[in-house]
């Protein structure tokens, strides 16, 4: 990724983005940058929206409380959207939350809660989820927002699965292999990593998921970890071997 301005703010926006373009705010916004960053007439701040860059715009305002800002010029081409996928049993809010900022900050382009047998959440709220992807771009340059899917059953989930793409299965049970080993040994191609929920994936979900020849199992070393904590883990761990980490890749 391109060097970007780190000490300037930067902001999600839903409108299109062009050389002189009106962006209006919503309340929320208009609150953070007049009475959190206390940003006045003229301040610039950088915005992007997902499809036309990153642009640097100021501040103006319009009677005694309107604000808006106006786009001046782009500082950065749009970027593709990040080709790794996310799949995983969604969590209690806070620990979704974290795991949601995370997954965004280290490169995942789509994220896919799936239901297993042992998921104790088994609804999701799509918008609190976006809130959280918007946050994690905003505050570590990233131009692209995620996909969120659906909330869908592992048994569909395969099912529907696009062979193409590798699912790493992140396996409680794999026991002593060398992860790094069977990573390094895969193909070129796009990759999913799946973690499972706290309870662990029931043995006949571990059978279905090894019977499929777009699977790969992972374990992720000799201690058991939060699904959290493992999404970090296998993130990390893919990205560095076989991941955009290495530009080869």
């Amino acid at each position: 990724m391109p060097r970007y301005d780190f000490a300037a703010p930067r902001l999600f926006v839903r409108s299109p983005l062009s050389a002189g373009a009106r962006i209006d705010l919503d309340r929320a916004q208009a609150n953070y940058l007049r009475n959190v960053l206390r940003l006045g007439e003229g301040d610039a701040i950088l915005v992007f929206n997902g499809f036309d860059g990153e642009w640097r715009a100021h501040l103006e305002k319009e009677g005694r409380r309107d604000l808006h800002l106006r786009a001046d010029a782009r500082t950065r081409a749009q970027t593709p959207p990040f080709n790794l996928e996310y799949v995983f049993a969604p969590l209690k809010q806070a620990r979704l939350d974290y795991m949601v900022q995370k997954a965004v900050e280290m490169g995942v382009g789509r994220l896919r809660p799936v239901v297993t047998q042992h998921t104790q959440v088994r609804r999701i709220n799509r918008e609190r989820m976006e809130a959280n992807a918007i946050e994690a771009a905003e505050q570590c340059g990233i131009l692209s927002l995620p996909r969120i899917d659906d909330l869908v059953t592992l048994e569909c989930l395969v099912g529907d699965w696009e062979p193409a793409r590798r699912l790493i299965f992140c396996d409680e049970c794999e026991g002593d292999a060398d992860p790094v080993a069977i990573l390094a040994a895969l193909d070129a191609g796009p990759l999913a990593i799946l973690v499972g929920p706290e309870g662990g994936f029931a043995e006949e979900e571990r059978q279905l998921l090894r019977a499929q020849p777009f699977v790969t199992a992972l374990p992720l070393g000799p201690r058991i970890l939060r699904a959290d904590t493992a999404a970090v883990a296998a993130l990390a761990l893919v990205q560095a071997v076989a991941g955009d980490w290495r530009p080869h890749r």
